[in-house]
């Protein structure tokens, strides 16, 4: 039936849920349409707007403790599918944790890192010092942003604004 971006009060993105879902929202009062679809949404007796970006009329506290589950899509695109260690896109890309758990290391955003196969099994279970290798780019938690993206199958010309705001 199509997505629609969720936006908190501050224009924060939130989520992405179904058009039915933003269409409750908003008939209860809880959000207001941003932008619409172009196009009437139908019932029985009435038309209504067609939502594709609603914005919640109160604001939804995230709390910063509260961290998205690390998932390899979502490291990857953190990373911008780019191996951390030696800057390649291509090959076979794995999960490397900088802080090897054997050693301690938590598997946490600030931990773990995209990597290919080959600096993988070069690092092994050792500190970056120990080989000579060197992060291109410190690890740090995603912004919320990128889940959004990642939720949707594609995403439309319209969310980009909101999306690159926070990105």
């Amino acid at each position: 039936m199509g997505h629609v971006l969720v936006l908190n009060a501050s224009y924060e993105p939130l989520n992405v849920c179904s058009v039915r879902r933003a269409h409750v929202l908003v008939w209860k009062g809880k959000a207001e349409v941003i932008e619409d679809a172009g196009k009437p949404l139908r019932s029985a007796a009435a038309n209504f707007v067609w939502p594709h970006v609603i914005r919640l009329l109160n604001y939804v506290r995230v709390p910063k403790s509260v961290q998205r589950k690390i998932s390899r899509r979502a490291l990857f695109a953190r990373d911008n599918w780019r191996c951390q260690y030696c800057g390649t896109e291509s090959g076979k890309l794995t999960l490397d944790h900088v802080v090897p758990r054997s050693r301690g290391g938590d598997s946490i955003w600030e931990n773990v890192v995209t990597s290919c196969a080959p600096c993988n099994l070069r690092k092994g279970n050792r500190m970056l010092e120990e080989v000579g290798m060197r992060l291109r780019t410190p690890p740090r938690p995603p912004a919320p942003a990128l889940f959004v993206t990642l939720s949707a199958p594609r995403i439309p010309d319209g969310w980009e604004p909101y999306l690159t705001a926070f990105a």
